[in-house]
């Protein structure tokens, strides 16, 4: 019998103006996110080493809350290279403005 052993991390990532990824419905404001990463072990090799098998990010309900009140915010499945992409564009226009280009 084969045990999988997964584990978790967390980061919060800052979005400084609206941004859009694939997998969620719309444009999201700027602000801050919960990004949870999923990732199993490889247990064939002598060493440990994870493999991402999810990318998950949280989203506020529509009036703003996160995870106050009743029910749960939205959370979608999503490409983390397409988030750290977007992430760079935004770091990168933030550089360029306040370099006033």
């Amino acid at each position: 019998m084969s045990t999988t052993f997964t584990r978790t991390t967390t980061r919060t990532v800052t979005f400084t103006g609206p941004f859009e990824l694939n997998g969620m419905d719309g444009v999201q404001p700027a602000g801050s996110y919960v990004v949870e990463t999923d990732e199993e072990l490889i247990d064939s090799l002598s060493f440990p080493v994870y493999r991402r098998t999810a990318t998950w990010i949280h989203l506020p309900h529509a009036d703003g809350r996160f995870n106050g009140g009743s029910g749960m915010a939205q959370t979608a499945l999503i490409d983390p290279d397409e988030l750290d992409r977007v992430l760079a564009s935004a770091e990168t226009e933030t550089q360029h403005s306040s370099q006033g280009t």
